[in-house]
């Protein structure tokens, strides 16, 4: 997958809980789960920034912009004022829908979407030898970057509190995001299941 985790707190469910009775001194040590299901149900969010999740991201510059709009995480990109480019994304073409402009269909000819399929590697061929070309001219990278493509692959560790990433996972892993930035999210899901289980049967997940 091009998502791995990176870190999570150690205990994050215990630690979420015994912070939430944090009014409730002789019951912060209660083993008793529900606290979060109710809190879930009734929108009681906070309790949730008491526990952080870092994952790694593989994708392309296309899609990272899309992710870098969640504002309530931290992030680091691998950059290209530093380091050469790696390697190139390659997707498969959609036909726009003609009703939602954030939506496209799985239904173009075989024809049409190995056209499309040559294309990219067509101007990545194209870009990649120009940037190479650039570099070996002493051109500097932060300039040689301009030249490449929105496919480039880049890397990103994204960071935040479980909070976040729950807003984060109900928003993306609907039929409304690309069907791209909807698969990253939807393997981040994976991670926070196995990360944060009695979290993820409260919100329905498991």
């Amino acid at each position: 997958m091009n998502t791995r985790l990176i870190s999570a707190t150690p205990n994050a469910e215990k630690t979420i809980l015994y912070c939430a009775r944090v009014s409730n001194p002789l019951g912060q040590d209660s083993e008793n789960t529900k606290l979060l299901d109710y809190c879930i149900k009734h929108g009681h969010w906070s309790i949730f920034e008491m526990a952080h999740m870092t994952v790694e991201i593989k994708t392309s510059r296309a899609i990272s912009a899309q992710i870098l709009r969640h504002k309530s995480f931290a992030f680091q990109e691998f950059s290209l004022r530093y380091s050469e480019a790696q390697d190139f994304e390659y997707y498969q073409a959609r036909r726009q829908d003609t009703k939602n402009r954030q939506n496209s269909t799985d239904d173009l000819s075989e024809d049409v979407e190995n056209w499309f399929l040559a294309a990219q590697e067509q101007v990545t061929l194209l870009a990649n030898t120009l940037y190479k070309e650039a570099l070996d001219k002493n051109i500097a990278k932060e300039s040689a970057r301009f030249l490449l493509p929105l496919n480039t692959q880049t890397k990103v560790y994204m960071s935040g509190s479980l909070r976040s990433w729950l807003h984060y996972l109900d928003l993306r892993c609907e039929v409304g995001t690309q069907l791209e930035h909807r698969e990253i999210a939807d393997s981040i899901k994976q991670i926070f299941c196995e990360q944060f289980p009695i979290i993820a049967k409260a919100k329905g997940w498991l």
